[in-house]
């Protein structure tokens, strides 16, 4: 009994912080979530070999895709603008163009087809928790830009910008926020006719600037959130009940009731990075968890998530990830992931098992 005891003395102070996870207030109550995903697209040099996110390519011919044109989802539709070593101000990399990632719909057709991007979340585990995009959008006409969260097309969580829309003169910017439903199915997939369709606007220009768009996934509620402004709040039997995963797309198949288009030239929007802080629906996922949560009252046990907001964008460049021993037991993968700093689990298990095994010898344990 003394040697188990001494044995957990001695590991228990390089158990890290967070824990027991990462917390925001939501609707003023705290809540907490198991996972994260962060990538700082602004410091990656080369998203191919990134193991978060899954680059798409698929064709969607007009018919199925309700459009004048088809799309046409290519890998090449999507770039990061920044060595991770070249030097980033202001948002601009060396070249002058956005730091991090580009998503790219093209004017040039191919056949009767739209070049387009989108780049899906590896992780398809996601249940309820709070999604973060930094983005600058495109001020192309004829495009959507959306970042969501998907299960299926009636399980489905958007927040959907269509640069036609935008009105420079009277400083109009409307984002769509959408859950789409069975309802929304029953009507041809149009859901600006159902109760989870609302039309906010934004109290400014996203064309201008990078800006946070933020959607917090709880059960029966969903809220969606402008550099942590509340836009709208959702409460509905239209809020999904599956796991599913996160997505950034841009755009355009000529449907002039939403993203019109084609663009009359290449269209770009800008993510700089996605933070995703959630529970995991994976029975394995859950087990990790319980081992590595001894006491979530412990002080650094659950780690607050800092908040970007119009008067302060310093933590729109902050990242747990970058942090010493933060990340303990999460799929961070180090420069192939994030863009700079090794997974934090990757070094304390190696710790953990010397020290338990060193230990456990002088104490003639084995």
């Amino acid at each position: 009994m003394l040697g188990i005891l001494l044995l957990t003395t001695l590991v228990r102070p390089i158990l890290a912080d967070c824990e027991c996870g990462y917390s925001t207030v939501i609707d003023g109550d705290v809540q907490a979530f198991t996972d994260l995903i962060e990538t700082d697209f602004a410091h990656l040099s080369n998203i191919a070999t990134n193991t978060d996110w899954v680059r798409q390519a698929f064709n969607v011919t007009s018919e199925k895709d309700r459009g004048s044109y088809g799309e046409m989802y290519a890998v090449d539709n999507m770039q990061t603008q920044v060595d991770p070593n070249s030097h980033v101000e202001d948002g601009q990399a060396k070249n002058g163009q956005p730091a991090g990632l580009s998503l790219i719909v093209k004017s040039s057709l191919v056949g009767d087809m739209v070049p387009v991007s989108e780049i899906d979340s590896n992780r398809t585990d996601i249940l309820y928790g709070s999604f973060r995009a930094g983005m600058k959008l495109t001020n192309v006409s004829g495009t959507c830009s959306a970042f969501f969260w998907y299960f299926n097309d009636t399980q489905e969580i958007d927040m959907e910008f269509l640069s036609k829309e935008y009105n420079a003169t009277n400083s109009s910017y409307p984002v769509n926020l959408v859950l789409q439903s069975r309802e929304a199915a029953e009507d041809g997939f149009d859901a600006q006719g159902t109760p989870t369709f609302i039309k906010a606007y934004l109290p400014f220009d996203p064309t201008a600037d990078f800006h946070e768009y933020r959607i917090d996934f709880l059960p029966g509620s969903v809220y969606f959130y402008a550099d942590s402004q509340l836009l709208a709040e959702m409460d509905s039997e239209a809020v999904p009940t599956h796991a599913g995963h996160l997505v950034l797309q841009q755009w355009s198949n000529g449907n002039p009731l939403w993203s019109g288009g084609p663009p009359t030239e290449d269209s770009v929007t800008t993510v700089s990075y996605v933070k995703a802080y959630f529970n995991s629906s994976l029975a394995q996922r859950q087990t990790d968890y319980a081992l590595r949560c001894h006491d979530p009252d412990a002080p650094g046990a659950v780690c607050s998530i800092p908040q970007t907001t119009a008067t302060n964008t310093t933590p729109a460049g902050w990242f747990f990830t970058y942090q010493n021993n933060m990340t303990n037991n999460q799929t961070v993968s180090g420069q192939n992931g994030s863009g700079r700093t090794a997974s934090a689990a990757a070094v304390l298990w190696p710790m953990f098992t010397v020290v338990f095994v060193v230990v456990g010898w002088e104490l003639g344990i084995w």
